[in-house]
């Protein structure tokens, strides 16, 4: 077990640049996609040193169907009374407002509540989010993988219902504060990233689901399999450390993700990028999160001399990609 002790807490200095503020957040979804809605949040909220202050969980009623029942819980009769997210906006933004907002793949977390705050026309408060992922990356935690149960196994925090919204976010809370001050003791610089909120929305059609329907995590996505529109942009060449992707790159995927590997395609090709199935000599940069592995795409791109990064990374990238030349 790694939890600080009371001494080390004692003694730490607190970072000035630190936040005043922090709002765990955990949402339970429809599903990983774009039109995809949230049917349950949590939110603990934290103080400057990462103690729990209050916590809130609220079922929402997405109007449509609750997508992967087996791993959430969540059937359409329990959500039909539930109340619609523009009921429940003010009093989730009055949570958020004024604090980091702090999730285990926080990108995802982000992207789904700023998705329903345009829907409902408005806007999340929120500024700055924390990824619990890059965190524990910063710290050097020698975790197997990014999954929450890790993060959660290396602190001795007891999950008691996963992919539950508020006991996942209790669990995050449980395991950051402990984060939060090995970052404060050792002087690292917190991975604070800027949050852009919608500001309009167009909804799309719902994809009807159908077929046998897998779990988040595997192989095979629950969703039904689609063809990919080309992408419009040509391929600029290889990533460079330092500098941003830029429209047209190829991105390979390999091994484990803590985020659905079809979501993260979708957000690449939503920011211009081009995902490629395999490795070649003309693959901009291969995700993995175990670059030590002999996948058949890590073996390649060791021989072809292809970029290699992590998911965490993959994800702060995307943030910024640049415009395709011309």
């Amino acid at each position: 077990m790694t939890m600080l002790d009371d001494r080390t807490t004692a003694e730490t200095t607190w970072p000035t640049a630190y936040p005043d503020g922090y709002a765990v957040v955990d949402v339970e979804t429809t599903g990983l996609a774009r039109d995809d809605r949230i049917i349950s949040a949590a939110v603990y909220r934290l103080d400057a040193q990462g103690n729990v202050e209050d916590h809130w969980y609220t079922l929402v009623n997405p109007q449509r169907d609750p997508g992967p029942v087996w791993i959430h819980g969540l059937t359409s009769d329990m959500l039909q009374d539930a109340p619609l997210f523009k009921d429940i906006a003010e009093e989730f933004a009055g949570r958020l407002a004024d604090r980091v907002l702090v999730a285990h793949n926080a990108m995802f977390d982000w992207q789904m509540i700023a998705r329903e705050y345009a829907r409902a026309a408005e806007t999340a408060p929120v500024r700055q989010r924390l990824c619990t992922i890059a965190l524990s990356k910063e710290l050097n935690l020698p975790l197997p993988n990014h999954k929450l149960e890790s993060l959660a196994a290396h602190f001795g925090v007891v999950q008691q219902r996963a992919h539950h919204a508020l006991d996942d976010a209790r669990v995050l809370a449980e395991a950051f504060r402990p984060s939060l001050h090995a970052a404060a003791r050792d002087g690292v610089r917190l991975p604070l990233l800027e949050c852009r909120p919608l500001t309009e929305w167009s909804d799309s059609p719902v994809t009807p689901r159908i077929g046998r329907q897998a779990s988040y995590g595997g192989s095979n996505s629950w969703r039904p399999s689609r063809k990919r529109p080309p992408c419009p942009h040509p391929n600029p060449g290889r990533f460079e450390d330092g500098k941003p992707l830029k429209q047209g790159m190829r991105i390979a995927f390999s091994g484990d993700t803590s985020v659905d590997r079809e979501l993260l395609e979708d957000r690449a090709i939503e920011a211009g990028l081009h995902v490629a199935t395999s490795v070649s000599r003309l693959t901009s940069l291969l995700v993995t999160n175990d670059p030590d592995s002999a996948t058949s795409k890590t073996v390649k791109a060791k021989s072809f001399g292809t970029p290699v990064v992590d998911e965490a990374a993959f994800t702060q990238l995307l943030r910024d990609v640049a415009a395709a030349d011309g």
